[in-house]
């Protein structure tokens, strides 16, 4: 017979009905990376735990703590359970920090970054290259001018990019350096857009279900293409190659330049400006490695001019190339047509 709680019990302890939970803090036992997500994929400003220092636990989940990181914009970090303690347990020794740092992946993004062209053994004669184009599509403005697309004709103001950047690719440089061992076969369909007939990629389920949001050309398989094409010359697998590539660019929408064009959307902007807010974002001189892209008056892609050898936009802006833009200015369109 099942239990009923009376409404006068409850009544009568009103207590279990505003209690709290106690803020449980826990000590630092190891100077962790801490990441903003769960994959940790990205580490804005390079944050490390401080040894000694108390921390406010929020989650646990899966042998990671979600923590609170005061003084940071972006407060809310993911760290490994192992680099922190409640005292309750023998703290890990310091020395077993080399392998508690490890990542999950075969390489860190850092090293993935810096040697990202680094070709498969089957190629290894291939000129490497240690620069980057990362290429952010305002999605409203693509629509705009390509209105027969899967993932136009129904775009509305509830979709991700109707106020954020989405992902269009992260290409090796030279622009030349593509289709890195690709049989002649995925480049002739890839040449002739028939992305849908392109092998699958192996991505994980959280990758695939990220980039179906960050990228939405995901529908028409911009994915498969960008792999072909640029990936292929990237140094990794297809799920690092995507990861690395969200990574920036959230780094891009959690930063004052996706504030910038949020607040003109319908607006004209000039290349000037956006290269000040960059500056003050990420640094001076960020601005100059920016490129903007134009369509019909439209401003259409933000292109990032990236060195290599960090996770940080910060010192990867500090060795990328500083081309001439071809727009100058635009306008920032908004959704619908």
């Amino acid at each position: 017979m099942k239990k009923i709680i009376s409404a006068s019990l409850l009544l009568s302890l009103p207590f279990l009905l505003v209690a709290k939970k106690p803020k449980v803090y826990e000590t630092a036992v190891l100077e962790c990376p801490a990441y903003n997500n769960m994959k940790r994929t990205m580490n804005t400003n390079d944050i490390q735990l401080e040894i000694g220092k108390e921390y406010r636990v929020l989650q646990k989940s899966k042998g990671l703590v979600l923590t609170l990181i005061e003084g940071e914009r972006i407060a809310q970090r993911w760290v490994k359970e192992v680099c922190l303690s409640d005292g309750k347990e023998k703290a890990v020794p310091a020395l077993v920090k080399e392998t508690v740092d490890t990542p999950e992946k075969s390489s860190s993004f850092a090293e993935r970054l810096a040697n990202n062209n680094k070709a498969p053994q089957a190629q290894s004669s291939k000129k490497t290259s240690k620069q980057n184009l990362l290429a952010l599509s305002w999605q409203n403005a693509f629509c705009q001018t390509h209105q027969y697309k899967k993932e136009c004709k129904s775009m509305d103001a509830k979709d991700f990019g109707a106020f954020e950047f989405v992902l269009h690719g992260l290409w090796p440089q030279p622009r030349n350096n593509a289709y890195c061992n690709v049989s002649k076969k995925q480049i002739g369909m890839d040449k002739n857009k028939q992305w849908y007939n392109l092998d699958k990629l192996e991505l994980d389920t959280e990758t695939r279900t990220r980039l179906a949001k960050l990228m939405p050309g995901y529908a028409s398989n911009l994915h498969r293409h960008e792999w072909v094409k640029h990936g292929t010359c990237y140094g990794t697998s297809a799920d690092e190659y995507y990861d690395d590539s969200m990574a920036l660019q959230t780094q891009i929408n959690e930063s004052k330049v996706q504030e910038y064009f949020k607040q003109n959307i319908g607006r004209m902007i000039n290349l000037k400006e956006v290269r000040k807010v960059f500056d003050k974002e990420f640094g001076k001189g960020a601005g100059d490695h920016v490129t903007m892209q134009c369509k019909k008056g439209l401003v259409t892609e933000l292109w990032l001019h990236l060195g290599s050898g960090s996770t940080d936009l910060r010192e990867l802006f500090k060795s990328g190339e500083t081309p001439k833009s071809r727009c100058h200015k635009g306008r920032v369109d908004a959704v619908g047509f």
